[in-house]
């Protein structure tokens, strides 16, 4: 699929209801909140895990998975109000060498001004989630 955003070039709206997480040198130009870490599996077993815990989720939709590039989009839907949030996932391969991984994540509010630290909170979800195990 071609549609997924690019984080290349991925440009962060001035209102606080974004978070994005990156390994150095790949989202530079959106400034991103955290620096990614570095997962102790290949890319393709990371790709499965994330992929399968976005599946699980009971108020995550998985709209789009390509294992090809490393390349998820999932909407999150608040509990109680029914919010979507949009959330971009890239998997890549770590350090030439290695059998380890890097993911970037970007998750964004659709409305408000302020999302009161709901896409921090998910993307902090995500990267706990996938240390664990």
């Amino acid at each position: 699929m071609s549609d997924f955003l690019d984080f290349s070039t991925v440009k962060r709206p001035k209102t606080p209801n974004t978070y994005l997480v990156a390994p150095p040198g790949y989202a530079d130009q959106a400034s991103p909140d955290a620096e990614a870490p570095l997962f102790n599996c290949t890319a393709e077993e990371l790709f499965g895990r994330v992929e399968g815990m976005v599946s699980a989720h009971k108020r995550w939709e998985l709209k789009a998975a390509d294992p090809s590039s490393g390349r998820l989009y999932f909407i999150a839907i608040s509990k109680i109000f029914k919010f979507k949030d949009d959330i971009d996932i890239a998997v890549m391969a770590g350090p030439a060498g290695s059998d380890k991984s890097r993911i970037a994540i970007y998750s964004r509010s659709r409305v408000g001004h302020s999302d009161l630290g709901a896409n921090e909170k998910r993307v902090r979800e995500i990267l706990d989630t996938l240390a664990l195990p």
